[in-house]
């Protein structure tokens, strides 16, 4: 295979680092700056490393690592090598990884020093052959034996179809489903959005999400690499952090936690957004009222988007005048049309499509949409219908200009901080407590996090719960985001003539419990 054909991901992210190798690529936070060069170089020893394991064509790699450049590094390094890149949230505890490990069979595990120990022993029981270590400062096993090899690398050659990466999302059922990305689908969506989004030379990124789901690694990562232009990295969002950069930046993306502490920093004024030329917000609602406040505080408009795990971007509000004349018309509360070349429509329960402003499921193609769930063909088929769309489980209506609104989510999903919480995982655990009979999870308005995840717990018949203590065990069994932020001991749930408990008599009971 040609290079020109070779449509491996990483071949056109490289074709697109600028003449100068030397220029810098990514400003960190701790003081040290990382030239193209270095990015090229340091793939090209990882992906060296990575082949001279000799294991299998389409294995997995799997990142249970805190975000630094070299974590983003291994990633392209997978990608270079032709393997096929698995992120995992650190957050995640040891009854999460385990399922993960089990499910992927990675050939490769690379973690944090701090959790080797525990990590190694799970990734071992589960056949991994190989586990490196890898630290936000630039230590770790990895990079050890990466440093032995030559820092040359001829490109794997892959197809468009060829698995690129698996994002696990969690299951109604609380089954969690890894969602196989191809090389095709990342740069296609890579590409619309480098012109929609109207990236421009000279364009600088302020990179502050994390780096173990789409926003970050794919979207924002992509975004700049694929135009060449410098990222501000931050390790973790810092407010303050962000707005000493802004002057310095022209493209910042979060999600909508992010705007909201921005917006209690004093400093975050017209002036220090000069320079700004977007800001796009996406992986949970936007609050209307923050949407406005950013106008009057900035005198930006937020660019809010619609994406998923399974397909990338699907719809964006505009970015260019040319886009929405007579300038661009972003409208709070929606997530604008679909993307070019993505096909996005509203139908009701027997799949006919829905009239404006009638709300139905939404459903979605294009060559963005992932081709299925790994090891589940069954669930791939539930998911997509007869005539080959995908079921996103969303629930929207359009309006008279074709801009979408998410008005909920059939399967019950709970978006809080921009992260994904399923309740039938968090239920399920609950469940097993001692003295706990049944339970219901939902997410309600959070004016810092989108939603907040609460509990309803009923306990065993002559069982004394402490809501509070269930709370703490399970801190301790999954990852922080998920715990839920409140939790209420109850007699009964409320429930349908088909014995269904009514999720939504409990949301709309609790909805002004963290808004007042």
């Amino acid at each position: 295979m040609s290079p020109a054909a070779n449509s491996n991901l990483f071949a056109a992210l490289r074709a697109a680092f600028p003449a100068d190798l030397d220029a810098i690529a990514i400003e960190t936070d701790s003081g040290l700056d990382y030239s193209w060069r270095d990015l090229d170089r340091a793939t090209a020893m990882l992906a060296n490393l990575l082949q001279s394991l000799e294991i299998p064509a389409g294995s997995r790699v799997a990142a249970h690592t805190e975000k630094s450049v070299e974590a983003l590094m291994l990633y392209l390094a997978t990608l270079r090598a032709g393997l096929v890149y698995l992120p995992l949230n650190t957050a995640y505890q040891a009854a999460e990884l385990d399922y993960f490990l089990g499910n992927a069979e990675p050939a490769v595990v690379v973690c944090a020093g701090k959790n080797f120990p525990w990590i190694s022993q799970l990734a071992f029981q589960k056949g991994v052959a190989h586990v490196f270590t890898l630290n936000d400062d630039r230590t770790g096993t990895l990079l050890d034996r990466a440093a032995h090899f030559p820092d040359t690398h001829e490109i794997a050659p892959k197809a468009a179809g060829d698995l690129a990466a698996i994002l696990y999302t969690s299951g109604t059922t609380g089954r969690s489903k890894g969602a196989m990305l191809s090389h095709g689908n990342l740069l296609s969506n890579a590409q619309v959005l480098k012109d929609f989004w109207d990236w421009r030379e000279g364009d600088v990124l302020i990179h502050a999400l994390p780096i173990f789901h789409v926003h970050g690694l794919f979207v924002a990562s992509h975004g700049a690499l694929l135009n060449g232009s410098k990222m501000l990295w931050l390790a973790k969002f810092d407010p303050k952090a962000v707005v000493e950069r802004l002057p310095r930046a022209t493209v910042f993306m979060g999600v909508p936690t992010l705007y909201v502490r921005l917006l209690q920093e004093a400093g975050l004024t017209r002036e220090a957004c000069a320079q700004m030329r977007l800001f796009i917000s996406g992986s949970a609602p936007l609050l209307i009222e923050t949407f406005r406040d950013w106008q009057a505080r900035t005198g930006h408009t937020i660019l809010e988007r619609y994406g998923m795990s399974e397909t990338i971007m699907l719809t964006s509000n505009p970015c260019r005048a040319a886009d929405g004349e007579p300038e661009p018309r972003r409208l709070g509360g929606t997530v604008g049309p679909a993307l070019p070349g993505v096909g996005v429509r509203v139908v009701d329960d027997q799949g006919a499509a829905l009239p404006v402003d009638e709300i139905g499921n939404v459903q979605v193609r294009g060559p963005n949409v992932f081709g299925g769930y790994w090891r589940m063909p069954e669930k791939t088929a539930e998911e997509f219908t007869a005539d080959g769309w995908f079921r996103t489980g969303d629930v929207g209506r359009f309006d008279a200009q074709g801009y979408l609104t998410i008005v909920g989510r059939s399967k019950d999903l709970i978006i809080t901080g921009g992260y994904n919480v399923y309740p039938a995982e968090i239920e399920g655990w609950l469940n097993d407590m001692p003295g706990v009979a049944e339970s219901a999870v939902v997410g309600v308005p959070h004016p810092d996090f989108g939603e907040g995840v609460i509990a309803l717990i009923v306990p065993k018949a002559g069982a004394v719960l402490d809501a509070d203590a269930l709370v703490a065990r399970l801190k301790a069994q999954i990852a922080g985001y998920k715990v839920p932020k409140r939790a209420f001991v109850v007699t009964e749930l409320p429930r349908n003539a088909m014995g269904k408990v009514q999720k939504n008599l409990l949301r709309d009971a609790h909805r002004a419990l963290f808004t007042g």
